[in-house]
Formats: C-alpha cells, sequence, structure tokens
C-alpha cells in the first residue's frame, strides 16, 4: 500500500476530474465576462442627474394648504361679485 505514504493534496489532485475542471473554467470566465459586461452598460447609460445644466422652471408654484385657500377664496368672492353686479 503506497498510500499510506502519499499526502491527502496529492490524493486529491490525481484524483480531481478533468472535465470538472475545464468546466470550472469555463463558468468562472463566463462569470467574469457577465460581471465586465454589466459594468460596461451601466457606464455607457446617459446620466439623468443634470449636474451642470440650468435648472428648468417649476411647472407650478409650490403653496402651502393656507395659501392655496386663500387664493381659492379670492377667486369664490370674485364670482360672487361679478353676479351681484
Amino acid at each position: 500500500m503506497n498510500n499510506e505514504h502519499e499526502s491527502t493534496y496529492t490524493l486529491l489532485v490525481r484524483s480531481e476530474e478533468t472535465g470538472r475542471s475545464i468546466m470550472e473554467t469555463a463558468i468562472y470566465a463566463l462569470l467574469g465576462l457577465s460581471a465586465i459586461l454589466s459594468l460596461w452598460q451601466f457606464a455607457l447609460q446617459p446620466s439623468q442627474v443634470p449636474l451642470d445644466g440650468p435648472t428648468p422652471a417649476p411647472l407650478a408654484p409650490h403653496l402651502s394648504h393656507h395659501q392655496a385657500a386663500s387664493v381659492s377664496n379670492r377667486r369664490l368672492e370674485g364670482k360672487l361679485a361679478g353676479s351681484r353686479l
């Protein structure tokens, strides 16, 4: 029995399957390639944050609910005053 004098690592290396080694290499290569492609795709996307450009004017002025009630009350008073004439 010559196996008693060989190290565990030597036994593992000798028993390693070559088909499994090739498959693992292919899977790791595909994993690395997919990571590179996803980073490349992310780098090519246009930026949605306007850091340099001018800021557009807001579509509507911001009003609190108190200001909005005040504006609607003035409009209502104007309509009532117009109907009284």
